[in-house]
């Protein structure tokens, strides 16, 4: 079946899974399921766990299992966490559809969640296809405007070469960019090399913060500086 998505995020029913009403109960899950990682527990029995004790349906144990960490990866995630001031004069990685799918996903008015280390992440998915929506274009325009503000001496966007469209979205992120600094680079395996790069990484990923020697938490600020609407919901607190 044809994808045929205009906006980037948001699925029927989500005002009512990630409603006032709900916000105590997904917290409580996150605190359990970050608990049991903590303890050792395999990820995937872990959220099943929790899941089924909260009854949290699909795109629940989603949010929940993109907001959790154990408290070990959360001690060493803080560790290399670098204020955004230090972009400055430095080389920066984008992990390319990590940033851009969340800044899309915020102007649309899906829900955005904030985890434990502070990271902001979406629910959405791309299942190896990438396909262009409304929020696209403005979304590359506020990460490329906010990026050129913060002055890095380089900037290098990585995209999963094997997702469909990774070409088209290279051509259109070099249109909008105009920078000489500003590439972007088709990879095989964007993971691996923002987790060897000597560059400050961008990126929410929980493998590339667990793994990169330094990063920076720019999904935060682009969305609370630039998308004062997004519907921010956090998990953090319990």
């Amino acid at each position: 079946m044809p994808d045929t998505r205009t906006h980037r995020g948001s699925a029927p029913g989500d005002a009512q899974l990630f409603g006032p009403a709900q916000i105590t109960l997904l917290r409580s899950a996150v605190e359990d399921y970050s608990l049991l990682l903590t303890r050792g527990y395999a990820e995937k029995s872990a959220l099943k766990l929790v899941g089924d004790r909260f009854e949290l349906t699909h795109r629940q144990r989603l949010a929940v299992m993109r907001s959790s960490c154990s408290d070990e990866q959360l001690q060493s995630r803080n560790a290399r966490r670098l204020k955004l001031k230090s972009i400055r004069k430095s080389s920066l990685a984008i992990d390319g559809y990590n940033l851009l799918i969340t800044i899309e996903a915020a102007i649309s008015g899906a829900f955005i969640f904030v985890g434990r280390d502070g990271c902001v992440r979406d629910i959405a998915g791309i299942h190896g296809t990438y396909r262009k929506v409304e929020e696209t274009t403005p979304a590359l325009k506020l990460i490329i405007e906010f990026v050129n503000s913060l002055n890095p001496s380089e900037v290098v966007w990585l995209l999963d070469k094997p997702v469909s469209n990774s070409g088209k979205l290279k051509t259109l992120i070099e249109e909008l960019s105009d920078n000489a600094d500003f590439s972007v680079s088709l990879s095989n395996n964007p993971d691996a090399e923002l987790i060897t790069t000597s560059a400050i990484v961008a990126s929410a990923d929980g493998v590339v913060l667990d793994n990169c020697a330094r990063w920076v938490n720019l999904a935060v600020q682009i969305i609370a500086d630039k998308i004062p609407s997004a519907r921010i919901i956090d998990l953090s607190q319990t």
